[in-house]
């Protein structure tokens, strides 16, 4: 009631005078180009300029056209921070597609806080953080990681659990959460491996060894995998040397997809799974136009993922937004994009919430 009251007020006051806007709006593009995430994040950058090209394409934004402004973090965790303040302070970027680990989020965070800048993060995360300052477009574990164990539990009777990860915030935040789910599911703590491993990390031989070694009580054995970037280029090599099949020990990814197994030999990898909220695959007439414009751009080789689904409804919200304020300023588009909807890439409806997720 009384926020109708408010609005039947806010309708009788004179309209607001629209905010003149700077041409062109910039766009800040933070994702690695080179180290050990350029695998997984070069991609992002490619979509984020496609993204800008197609909105220009159809008379840009309040009358100006977007300008896709470009650094690389270089997989450099600190640089991040420092690419950040460089997208906001010199060359004045309206809002910042960026990111992919948390670690490099957590870095440029404090950043975007300082300078109120707004950025949009399009990876699955381990969640428990919310900010004013960023729009977190990926799954939480609830949406992610929570399905794929009971999928293990459930469908393919998993009775032990291998969490390897890469050493940083999401995956010991999510494996913190697996590993209570699991033991409230009834799996007991001796039969919870749970292993770290370097960012770039190359000798598996010895953690592959030890998984296969849980399996030899003959209970089944699973692999929940956190592993990001090129790292798992080196675990499923190993997998394949081993002889390890996925009916032997299956493994669920949350960082792999279309665009990682691109560059492996997938030969040995049948019925290993991925857990994402998009494929390439899904099979609706906007995916298919997405795909192949995106095919068009790129070359036929050239393959979409998850996170360009995020990213592709991030920016869309965004330019909405931009459209409903009138204006690219963050404060006025962070309270337009509070119930913005746009439709995802697989037949649903992608909603933003208060909790800017």
């Amino acid at each position: 009631m009384k926020r109708s009251i408010l609005l039947a007020i806010a309708c009788a006051l004179p309209a607001a005078p629209a905010l003149a806007q700077d041409c062109p709006i910039k766009v800040g593009v933070l994702h690695s180009l080179s180290g050990t995430m350029a695998i997984s994040e070069t991609t992002l950058k490619d979509t984020v300029e496609m993204l800008v090209d197609q909105q220009n394409a159809t008379g840009g934004l309040l009358g100006c056209d977007l300008e896709a402004v470009v650094v690389d973090p270089a997989s450099d965790w600190p640089l991040f921070a420092e690419k950040a303040r460089e997208l906001l302070t010199v060359e004045e970027v309206d809002v910042i597609f960026g990111s992919w680990t948390s670690v490099s989020r957590k870095s440029a965070l404090p950043v975007l806080e300082e300078l109120n800048g707004l950025m949009f993060y399009p990876v699955q995360y381990e969640g428990e953080e919310s900010s004013k300052n960023v729009f977190y477009t990926g799954a939480a574990p609830n949406q992610q990681a929570i399905p794929a164990v009971d999928y293990f539990l459930e469908e393919l009777g998993v009775e032990r659990f291998a969490l390897l990860g890469t050493d940083y915030v999401y995956p010991r935040t999510t494996n913190n959460i697996l590993e209570a789910y699991l033991k409230s599911k009834g799996i007991a703590e001796e039969d919870i491996f749970v292993n770290y491993t370097p960012f770039g990390h190359s000798d598996w031989a010895t953690i592959v060894g030890d998984v296969v070694e849980m399996s030899e009580d003959g209970r089944q054995v699973g692999v929940i995998s956190t592993i990001n970037g090129d790292a798992n280029i080196g675990f499923y090599k190993e997998l394949a040397a081993a002889e390890i099949s996925a009916d032997d020990i299956p493994v669920v990814a949350f960082s792999v997809g279309e665009e990682e197994l691109s560059g492996l030999d997938t030969t040995n990898l049948v019925g290993h799974l991925a857990a994402w909220n998009y494929f390439q695959s899904a099979d609706t007439d906007v995916n298919a136009e997405f795909v192949a414009a995106w095919k068009e751009r790129m070359g036929e080789d050239r393959v979409t993922n998850d996170p360009m689904e995020a990213h592709y409804i991030g920016f869309n919200m965004w330019a909405n937004a931009v459209t409903a304020a009138g204006t690219a300023d963050v404060d006025a588009v962070r309270e337009a994009m509070y119930g913005q909807e746009f439709p995802n890439l697989t037949g649903g409806t992608a909603v933003m919430l208060p909790n800017h997720h």
